[in-house]
């Protein structure tokens, strides 16, 4: 095989067994290349840019996988909706741990593979629909500045699909600064023997947090720096109206980025309260409740953690008690500030949270898009759109202006500061639908339309003003669905 530019040195599976099984999969008969990211390929240092589109479907099918892969699944646990369960890849292998030009070390996994030993009842397999849509949407996240794992290709098998009806299967390959997750940890702790839990707490360590090394309480710390990143995370979803889905605690990466896009959208007008998980009847991944998910699955990170940690475990306990404790402080700080910036604040007065959510208040009530209204915000001047010819607002908007002049720079610099973080275009639900259905039946031109729209979010460009469009009442979509 030609060199395309990829290093393995895997250090994953020189943890205890109990983390992983190594796997083989099977032959696709008639892998076609769908989609391949050209930009990410290069970005780790890949040599794809003379490939033809047969090799790159030999090789994103498995039927042709580079020197040094050795395909493993991971074993890990989480609590799913609240209650725990044992789990596993049940649907993904990884390659293993690519190292780029620049020494970063990157997994490398298949998604929609097959059967692994953690399949349980399942085909592991994936159609297209669901992994096209996780490739839309985790470069939309990764252009709009968030922290996301990344989709390098996405093959169509040529085989159809059971689920609720017959549709064609799809393998799709990701790549993640690891896929160590909170629900490794609760799987680690499960099996009652500390040293396996101190193995994972090293691993983890070396490879994400590696100041650490030498430290004193480096187990406490880290659940801290995982605080850190998760409060950071969130309020980046909470700045682009981005709902996960599937929060359970296997969907929270130790490293911070966002993993695992199953049932997620972005909010087009603006709820609290929105879902779109068709199973979620409780509502607990609500946009509203992100924030609290991951403080609690921050708390089952810390259980899982200090049952490894040989220290008094009275005397840790409320330290790390204490670290969880703060996340709804640190958490509420950033997002005042983030809101501030959207609202063109470079700093935070005494009333400015009222003004927050004044806006917000005033938005759910009158069904305002939640993109549209920022983005139209974003010239500080009076937005000519119907919904905002309201006493309501005018009153809210004066009191903005006002608080404008309180600014220590100059009003462009504000509306800068407001057009950095409010997208003028997100991958709209009704439009990623579109795209989706018409890539089933395989016309792949709207895809490729659309991650080439999404690709600078905060430009405005005539040339996309299709995608800025808010749904029609018919266009509206409720429930999205992760395709398992």
């Amino acid at each position: 095989m030609r060199d395309y530019g990829f290093l393995f040195d895997t250090t994953y599976t020189n943890l205890p067994k109990q983390f992983f099984i190594k796997s083989k999969i099977g032959t696709i008969a008639e892998p076609k290349i769908v989609v391949f990211n050209d930009e990410l390929s290069e970005m780790i240092g890949l040599k794809f840019s003379d490939s033809s589109s047969t090799e790159k479907s030999n090789i994103f099918s498995g039927n042709d996988l580079p020197e040094g892969v050795d395909l493993f699944s991971q074993a890990y646990a989480g609590h799913q909706f609240g209650h725990f369960t044992m789990l596993g890849d049940g649907r993904a292998h990884v390659w293993g741990e690519h190292i780029t030009p620049s020494g970063i070390r990157l997994d490398i996994q298949f998604k929609g593979s097959g059967r692994t030993p953690y399949s349980r009842n399942g085909d592991g397999k994936a159609a297209l629909g669901p992994m096209l849509r996780e490739y839309i949407i985790s470069e939309s996240l990764f252009n709009l500045g968030i922290s996301t794992t990344r989709s390098l290709a996405v093959v169509s098998t040529g085989e159809p699909i059971m689920r609720e009806m017959v549709l064609p299967g799809a393998i799709l390959t990701r790549v993640a600064s690891s896929h160590i997750r909170v629900g490794t940890f609760e799987f680690a702790a499960a099996q009652s023997d500390k040293n396996v839990i101190k193995s994972l707490i090293e691993y983890t360590i070396k490879r994400h947090y590696p100041s650490l090394i030498n430290k004193d309480n480096k187990e406490l710390t880290l659940i801290r720096l995982v605080m850190e990143k998760q409060v950071d995370l969130i309020v980046h979803w909470m700045r682009v109206g981005f709902i996960h889905g599937v929060m359970n605690t296997d969907n929270m990466t130790i490293s911070g980025e966002t993993i695992d896009y199953g049932p997620c959208a972005f909010m087009d007008t603006y709820d609290p309260n929105k879902v779109f998980s068709s199973i979620d009847h409780g509502r607990r991944y609500a946009y509203d409740n992100q924030p609290k998910v991951a403080q609690w699955n921050l708390a089952r990170l810390a259980e899982s953690i200090l049952l490894g940690i040989e220290s008094n475990i009275e005397k840790v306990l409320p330290v790390a008690e204490g670290i969880i404790n703060e996340f709804s402080v640190v958490y509420k700080k950033k997002w005042l500030a983030m809101m501030g910036s959207k609202l063109g604040l470079f700093f935070l007065r005494k009333d400015d949270e009222k003004l927050i959510y004044e806006l917000l208040d005033w938005m759910e009530k009158n069904n305002a898009d939640f993109t549209k209204t920022f983005r139209d915000l974003s010239n500080a001047t009076y937005p000519h759109s119907k919904i905002f010819d309201d006493n309501q607002f005018r009153q809210w908007f004066d009191r903005w202006q006002n608080r404008l002049k309180y600014n220590d720079r100059s009003l462009q610099s504000a509306i800068s500061l407001m057009k950095s973080v409010n997208p003028n275009i997100i991958p709209r639900n009704h439009i990623v639908d579109q795209v989706l259905k018409s890539a089933e039946s395989g016309d792949f031109k709207p895809l490729s339309d659309l991650l080439i729209a999404i690709k600078e979010p905060y430009k405005e460009r005539t040339s996309i003003s299709k995608y800025e469009d808010l749904p029609k009442p018919n266009e509206q979509i409720l429930h999205t669905y992760c395709g398992t």
